[in-house]
């Protein structure tokens, strides 16, 4: 005699999950509004969908698979059409023993999976996902975009004689459908969603080259028709507010749009190139800039000095680094955590990139002499407290940023330099005498921005690179006992094993002997070892901690850092 199957409201009860009483009310509600048992309980809150799916599973003898933890590659997407994907639920996940593997959010929804098995030619192996979890994953990870955008092109690519379109049909922002239009919109909307930074449109001798650039690594979208160029050139120049007359100087401008109810700023760059005008968009999130000190990385003993630095009353904090290390992150994160009523917070920036409630900003404009200095001069008549200047570019900025911090106020700024004790130097070389670098200055941080293995797919490497552990500076036998850790790959990291970024850092606070060297003009190389032996960790020292935490990888960490020594290292080789 075949065993027979427990109904749901059995097994859920069974589970503790509810208690006989409830399952009463929730067969009452789901007779008189007509739903299913699962779904009663749901909508009662006597429990979750997660749990009703998990007690469906094993009402069918079927497997549950956890979307948090089990991954569906891109490659395995790519199986079935985006169309059944979408129009059924479901999500492939490969093929075994001659079937395909599918996830399924209905068992009982026996029609669509006859209908599947006809369409796909094919036998079935069924798991159970809860059907949030399912549309969840579908809209972020199945991208909506990629056959329209081809198809787009496609269209426009056929249609040549049309690329010669006048500004005024480019400038019609109610014309959606216009080709172009909606394929700069694709482009536009992509990007965002896909967490670029940037978006860069490069023409080529014989195409343009669409770029976004993703946890700080520029990825190839797509490629362009060259017929198309000055279309594209044309109406994202439109959008941003810039001449389209002019195509020999570089211009700067600003897009503002709403998606996905959200509104999301664009800094537009247009530069002369040898093939035609290369233009990138710089996405501005607000969520970005309020990260929050917690949340950029800095180790227990790094934050407790950033914190005593940062509420000092007076001098220079400056952090250092290449363009795209996260300085102005940090240096928002830090105005934000000293915003308060009793604070006046004045900043000087070029561009103003993101607006905050209780900080006075101002807009560096140079073309009728509104400069970082001039700035500068007039912050000192409205008392402020904190004064953030944006960039110390030259002598004249770097003497009143001087002059503020020694007349009682505090004063962040960034300075492009490799590490901190570099800084040092840059000022000197600037033309800035060193006593007033040596008595102003309070503290300098380096830092970089390394990307995050994936959380998703994070695996212990079992053969880390012997070679890149050494000219990291991993000791032999160090690594005895501990994981290094590397990403397998998954549909949510895009199969690159990374998923966001994260800072390392070196903080360089200044003390009597650092400050006499700084008076004497000492070399680099004597600041770094009098820092080192104070106390201060280097970039690459930091880097190793978050490797050993799992965060980052050797190889993410020697790309991002110059790793003192590497040449020496691969000469003895």
């Amino acid at each position: 005699m075949a065993k027979r199957r427990q109904r749901i409201g059995e097994i859920l009860v069974g589970w503790e999950v509810i208690t006989k009483e409830n399952l009463a009310d929730a067969l009452e509600y789901a007779r008189s509004h007509n739903k299913r048992l699962g779904e009663a309980a749901i909508e009662l809150e006597l429990t979750d969908e997660e749990t009703v799916t998990k007690a469906l599973a094993s009402q069918f003898d079927m497997e549950y698979v956890d979307l948090d933890r089990h991954t569906v590659t891109q490659e395995s997407i790519a199986l079935l059409p985006e169309d059944i994907i979408r129009s059924h639920m479901i999500l492939p996940m490969g093929r075994e023993d001659g079937r395909l593997k599918i996830i399924i959010t209905d068992p009982l929804d026996l029609e669509t999976l006859d209908l599947l098995r006809f369409r796909l030619n094919t036998e079935l192996s069924l798991a159970l996902a809860p059907p949030g979890r399912v549309k969840e994953y579908i809209e972020k990870f199945v991208n909506p975009m990629t056959d329209e955008m081809s198809k787009t092109v496609a269209s426009i690519d056929q249609d040549a004689p049309d690329l010669d379109v006048d500004a005024e049909a480019l400038e019609d922002a109610e014309d959606a459908d216009a080709p172009i239009i909606r394929l700069i919109n694709l482009v536009i909307r992509e990007a965002v969603r896909g967490r670029a930074s940037d978006i860069h449109i490069e023409p080529m001798a014989n195409r343009v080259l669409v770029r976004y650039r993703i946890d700080g690594v520029c990825h190839v979208r797509d490629e362009v028709p060259k017929n198309m160029q000055n279309a594209v050139t044309t109406r994202l120049k439109i959008m941003a507010g810039l001449d389209i007359a002019e195509k020999r100087v570089p211009q700067d401008g600003r897009i503002k749009m709403k998606l996905s109810g959200n509104q999301v700023d664009f800094r537009v760059s247009a530069c002369p190139a040898y093939h035609g005008e290369s233009i990138v968009l710089r996405i501005l999130r607000p969520e970005s800039a309020n990260v929050g000190i917690a949340a950029l990385g800095l180790e227990d003993e790094d934050n407790q000095t950033f914190q005593r630095i940062i509420r000092r009353p007076n001098g220079i904090f400056l952090v250092t680094g290449p363009t795209g290390s996260g300085k102005t992150t940090t240096l928002y994160s830090a105005l934000q955590e000293l915003n308060r009523p009793d604070k006046k917070i004045i900043t000087a920036e070029d561009p103003v990139e993101y607006n905050f409630t209780g900080i006075n900003q101002c807009q560096v404009k140079e073309d009728i002499g509104l400069t970082f200095a001039r700035i500068l001069r007039s912050m000192l008549r409205q008392a402020p407290n904190i004064i953030l200047v944006g960039e110390i570019r030259d002598k004249e900025v770097g003497e009143v940023a001087i002059q503020a911090a020694l007349t009682g106020h505090l004063v962040f700024s960034t300075l492009h330099t490799n590490d901190a004790p570099s800084a040092i130097a840059r000022l000197i070389d600037m033309g800035i005498k060193p006593f007033l670098v040596a008595s102003a200055i309070q503290a300098i941080m380096a830092q970089r921005l390394v990307r995050c293995i994936c959380k998703e797919c994070r695996i212990v490497d079992p053969q880390p690179d012997k070679r890149t552990l050494r000219l990291i500076g991993f000791k032999p036998g160090e690594l005895e006992g501990k994981s290094i850790y590397k990403g397998a790959g998954c549909a949510r990291c895009g199969n690159s094993g990374y998923r966001g970024r994260q800072g390392i850092f070196e903080i360089m606070t200044m003390n009597n002997e650092l400050r006499e060297l700084a008076f004497n003009r000492a070399p680099t190389s004597d600041l770094r070892k009098a820092a080192a032996s104070t106390g201060m960790k280097t970039l690459v020292v930091d880097g190793r901690r978050k490797i050993l935490a799992g965060i980052t990888s050797p190889d993410e960490l020697l790309r991002i850092t110059q790793a003192e020594g590497i040449v020496e290292s691969f000469a003895d080789e």
